[in-house]
């Protein structure tokens, strides 16, 4: 059934207030109003509890909803509409009466290599032994402890800003951030080297927007629809399916590369331990119209080879 659009109802869109947060937003805002030219949007900015908390290592401060908690209790209240995330941030368990509304085309998912001045004739590969690399998240770190055991890794928090800021004053050799923030921000031109994905595979839904809605609104559903990419939707929801039959979050080592040729999708999963030792993958490939199910089997396929217990020991070791 399609909803009749309310040209009298204002629209609140939920941000986070980081800069590319809110580049994200304003993009989807400027979408819509090309497409619903009548309807007024207002954008809600809130902090969240991953803005406010820059003082301790992701992983640490643990996942549910760190990017996500505040704009899903203002969703819950009427207090905003929908809200755009990262589609990375977004847990793959939604809380009750919220879903996941619509899915923008993906961008480039690869990771970035940012170095400092002194490296500018250097790749990843040709990195001095010892060189400090800077990156929160577990992922990148297991991955590429695997392949440059050599190399030295720091965590590193804040914005983009911040973080190049911390990279330029020499705190650090490198950083690894996601060529789709850089890009967005219109810093790409810091962008040294993508790093390819036989070397680090992406984040689950890494490049593409995730916007979330209340369950039952179907004129905000029927008008955020309007800028859904289905090639994305469905490569997303089988990265998604992976991660939650693994029960991993955003900050455990999982990462993921996901392609549509014709009617079937290819989906390579990875779970690797932090200390880099242990690195398991492999790939699935079934039809684009069961994605669900493609992301199970290659989660059930990992499980079968250890990716439980490499999980479970991350988890522990966490906690701790």
């Amino acid at each position: 059934m399609t909803a009749t659009i309310d040209n009298e109802r204002t629209i609140v869109i939920g941000s986070r207030k980081s800069q590319l947060a809110l580049v994200q937003t304003y993009w989807v805002k400027k979408e819509l109003e090309t497409s619903f030219p009548d309807v007024e949007f207002e954008v809600e900015k809130m902090s969240t509890q991953g803005d406010i908390i820059l003082d301790v290592a992701l992983a640490k401060i643990g996942d549910k909803g760190l990017f996500t908690k505040e704009l899903e209790v203002g969703m819950i209240n009427k207090q905003v509409d929908f809200a755009v995330h990262s589609l990375k941030d977004l847990p793959t368990n939604l809380p009750e009466g919220l879903m996941l509304g619509c899915v923008t085309k993906r961008v480039n998912p690869a990771d970035a290599l940012v170095v400092n001045e002194k490296h500018q004739d250097k790749q990843l590969d040709t990195l001095p032994e010892g060189s400090v690399i800077g990156t929160s998240s577990l992922r990148r770190l297991a991955q590429l402890r695997y392949h440059y055991p050599h190399l030295t890794f720091k965590d590193v928090r804040g914005n983009v800003n911040t973080r190049l800021g911390k990279l330029d004053a020499g705190e650090y050799d490198a950083i690894i951030l996601a060529v789709a923030g850089l890009e967005r921000l219109g810093m790409g031109d810091r962008i040294h080297q993508e790093i390819p994905s036989d070397i680090s595979l992406h984040a689950v839904g890494q490049g593409a927007l995730g916007i979330e809605c209340r369950i039952g609104d179907e004129m905000v559903l029927q008008v955020i629809k309007e800028i859904e990419d289905q090639d994305t939707r469905d490569c997303t929801a089988s990265e998604r399916s992976f991660l939650r039959v693994l029960e991993g979050g955003c900050q455990v080592p999982i990462g993921v590369n996901s392609m549509i040729e014709g009617d079937n999708l290819t989906l390579k999963g990875m779970v690797a331990s932090l200390d880099g030792k242990q690195l398991l993958k492999d790939s699935v490939t079934g039809s684009r119209s069961n994605p669900d199910e493609i992301g199970a089997q290659l989660a059930e396929k990992l499980k079968q080879q250890g990716a439980g217990e490499i999980l479970a020991a991350i988890l522990a070791q966490i906690e701790r």
